[in-house]
């Protein structure tokens, strides 16, 4: 049993208890923290017309005391009254535009402290709108790519919190702004107008998730109303013509009709609930004319706080544009009562609605499983729909005649999951209206995928006939390196942009043109101090014969024989079947990047790493596949840890293991069911189950259909059998479904009220994910030091 260290580990965690009894924030190595702050590359987007790209400068984690700005948490969203927009600390600043053909980069002069977010390329390429943030509000600028200057069009008062800027048709912008009227916000009554009620009439089922950030009073649904509520506005690039359409309203979608005459408009109503977030509102979409004038109501969507588990609304649904004709409407309407465990031939129905929009929709096609949005094609009325069957994860791709009377022609048919089967998905075009649709080139399809085969990702870029369904291979990735597309400038697919990475370069961009690769940046090693990383993909086999892989990293200058203490770190995913379960979906090709708080920093102190090591929960029925979850993860982690002395690098004893989220439920459960670990890092996660009762990650069963289940499936409820060093961080303001901070609260009383060896870190400030640089730095400190002190010693004479 590996939870009794010996003597001298002993003493060796206990030498290091004071570093874990300070409260402060505390570094990581000195090598880490380096590589931690060092700003990352370029973040890039190519213009429509493929002649420039922009170069976007980052810094690389901003300081706690930026996310601990005041923050409204309001349905579900998390909103920055200063700035009237979505919170989120600075990221973008600074701007370049590079010349794709001369490579000539320019720099964009901005006034003041840079912080830009919300880049939209005009259609023709030669602008792009974006937003700065000021200290207390939002500004509207316009690049010119040709002179590479910036116009600030509107100095303040933009309103971004559901829509960015957007380009219309004949070249002008449309902005949600905040109404000139609008007031004071509103001030939190110290008595209180009365308690906040909820109603639930008998009868009918409403089981929602576990959502944060919910409105609570009627002070919230005041001070939501006043944050979100906004004026559109049209505008010519220059900032001049301002015109408001419509009156103001809680806007969470306005958008251009392809002949630029009208706009389908869609707002939030009241009544607002306590029990789901904004978007289960009810929504009422509508059709005007760009002066304002209403020509039709589409859908009145009442408020959805009663669907079923992975339910969809009945009545109009994904109400949106044909992208390639004049002013045509498209939505599905669920058949099922929008309840997907309801059996029947026919799911959903896609109809379409012409201008003026007071005839009857057409129908337009019938769908045996969940439709899920289509795709315009460039140049055609048809469109390819998407839909699904959550049971047997099988997707299915169709070319629907959205004008005509031909059937549906199935393009893609196959299980979701399967990756060597994956054809590729299309490549984008933007038409001259601004629409984004998929490429077209003399009947076929271009399509780029990741590739994956039994040897690594090989990605590609292919032709793909519509009439035929044949498939030509335009290009593929080969050799010992990891390359993919990332945009395709010609119509035939022979000049493209690539991403191009090896083990000792990291990614930069390629062009690709008449047979020649010109290199079009030259974004330097983040982090040379780790050169000599290894990274192999390697596979084996769980005891039930289920094919198990994971990718291995090795620190620099191992050497063959050495045992090293290692990290299995993982996160649990749910397949039909073995086949795709053991399939691998990565390239031992790739440039090893490490930054953020990534577990791969055990690198550097003579760990080696386990990484995405397979944790396939694997059953046919998807209602009961979770009844053998702790079996079949156990299964998978012996496997792992039998492999790691199979190869030779690890000695079965010095194994810690770890996730984030759903891995760090996974990580309590393995070590409550096995004594395979000497310790674990559970960041982030869900431990009791009872307190997410309507479902959770993929399963549908509720706790009063399967109590048993859910009590089976809480490590909490196994507190007592955690007999090996567990480390919980979680951050103070957690806003995933599920994994609220309580979670790891109780879950650190359970494990020390039952003797176990355990550490709670609270990160202020910090949602599931953590960006504060402080916190960041913390996270690395506490992980190394807790496997530093539980997992790396060498433990010859360890009782069993």
């Amino acid at each position: 049993m590996r939870a009794l260290l010996s003597s001298t580990a002993a003493i060796l965690a206990f030498a290091s208890a004071s570093a874990f009894a300070d409260n402060a924030y505390r570094l990581p190595p000195q090598e880490i923290s380096d590589i931690v702050t060092r700003a990352p590359a370029p973040s890039v987007t190519i213009s429509p017309n493929g002649e420039v790209m922009l170069l976007l400068q980052r810094e690389a984690l901003p300081p706690v005391s930026e996310l601990g700005k005041e923050m409204e948490r309001l349905a579900g969203m998390r909103l920055d009254p200063a700035t009237n927009d979505v919170f989120n600390p600075r990221n973008v600043v600074g701007l370049q535009i590079k010349d794709i053909v001369t490579g000539e980069v320019r720099d964009v002069s901005l006034p003041g402290e840079v912080d830009l977010s919300d880049f939209n390329w005009s259609p023709d390429g030669r602008y792009a709108a974006f937003s700065q943030t000021n200290a207390d509000s939002m500004s509207l600028y316009v690049l010119d790519t040709e002179s590479g200057k910036a116009r600030r069009v509107l100095r303040d008062g933009l309103n971004l919190v559901f829509q960015e800027p957007r380009w219309l048709p004949d070249g002008r912008l449309l902005v949600m702004t905040i109404p000139d009227d609008r007031g004071a916000r509103p001030e939190e009554p110290r008595t209180p107008v009365g308690p906040a009620i909820q109603d639930a009439a008998g009868g009918q089922e409403a089981q929602t998730r576990t959502y944060q950030d919910l409105l609570k009073d009627q002070h919230d649904e005041e001070t939501f109303r006043w944050l979100t509520t906004s004026q559109p506005v049209i505008i010519r690039p220059n900032g001049r013509g301002a015109t408001e359409v419509g009156e103001p309203r809680v806007y969470t979608n306005v958008a251009p009709s392809p002949d630029g005459e009208y706009l389908l408009m869609e707002w939030l109503e009241e009544p607002f609930s306590y029990q789901v977030p904004w978007s289960r509102f009810p929504v009422t979409s509508a059709v005007f004319t760009l002066r304002g004038q209403k020509v039709a109501t589409i859908a009145e969507q009442p408020l959805a706080d009663s669907l079923p588990v992975q339910g969809v609304v009945t009545g109009r649904r994904q109400i949106t544009w044909h992208p390639t004709a004049d002013a045509l409407i498209m939505f599905a309407e669920a058949q099922d009562g929008g309840d997907p465990r309801v059996k029947t031939d026919h799911r959903d129905t896609l109809y379409a609605l012409q201008a003026p929009f007071d005839g009857e929709a057409r129908e337009v096609a019938k769908f045996e499983d969940r439709y899920y949005g289509f795709l315009g094609m460039e140049d055609t009325d048809d469109v390819i729909s998407v839909e699904y069957d959550r049971d047997t994860r099988e997707l299915r791709r169709s070319m629907i005649d959205v004008l005509g009377s031909d059937d549906p022609k199935v393009l893609e048919f196959r299980n979701l999951q399967d990756a060597y089967a994956d054809p590729g998905s299309p490549i984008m075009t933007m038409t001259d209206e601004g629409f984004g649709v998929a490429a077209v080139n003399d009947g076929a399809l271009l399509l780029s995928g990741q590739g994956a085969t039994p040897d690594g990702n090989r990605p590609f870029l292919r032709r793909f006939d519509l009439e035929t369904l044949e498939t030509e291979e335009i290009w593929r990735n080969s050799g010992e390196s990891y390359e993919y597309v990332v945009d395709v400038l010609s119509d035939d697919g022979s000049s493209f942009v690539t991403s191009y990475e090896d083990p000792s370069t990291p990614p930069n961009y390629r062009l690709h043109q008449g047979g020649e690769v010109t290199a079009l940046t030259d974004f330097p090693d983040p982090h040379p101090e780790l050169t000599g990383i290894t990274r192999e993909l390697i596979t084996y086999k769980r005891s039930d014969g289920v094919d198990l892989n994971a990718t291995l990293y090795l620190p620099p200058e191992y050497e063959e024989g050495d045992k090293l203490p290692v990290v299995v770190w993982a996160y649990p995913l749910e397949y039909n079947d073995g086949g795709t379960a053991g399939q691998v979906r990565d390239s031992k090709y790739r440039f090893t990047r490490i930054g953020g708080y990534s577990h791969l920093f055990f690198l550097t102190q003579g760990y080696a790493v386990m990484d995405r090591t397979a944790m396939p929960v694997v059953g046919s029925d998807p209602e009961t596949v979770n009844d053998t979850f702790i079996e079949q993860i156990v299964a998978s982690a012996e496997a792992a840890v039998e492999e790691t002395v199979k190869r030779g690098f690890g000695d079965g004893e010095r194994v810690g293991v770890g996730g984030h989220s759903y891995g760090a439920f996974m990580t309590a459960h393995l070590l409550a069911q096995s004594d395979l670990f000497r310790a674990g890092i559970a960041r982030s996660g869900a431990y009791n189950r009872t307190l997410t009762p309507f479902g959770f990650q993929a399963e549908r069963r509720i706790f009063w259909d399967t109590p048993e289940t859910y009590y089976k499936l809480s490590p909490f409820m196994a507190a007592n059998k955690i007999n090996e060093p567990m480390l919980l961080i979680h951050g103070m303001k957690d806003n995933n479904s599920g994994t609220f901070p309580q979670q790891s609260e109780r879950m650190f009383a359970a494990v020390k009220g039952t003797g176990g060896t355990t550490r709670l870190v609270m990160l202020p400030h910090e949602s599931h994910g953590y960006r504060g640089r402080e916190s960041v730095l913390h996270t690395l400190a506490e992980m190394i030091e807790w496997f530093d002190a539980y997992v790396k010693p060498e433990d010859t004479d360890a009782a069993e």
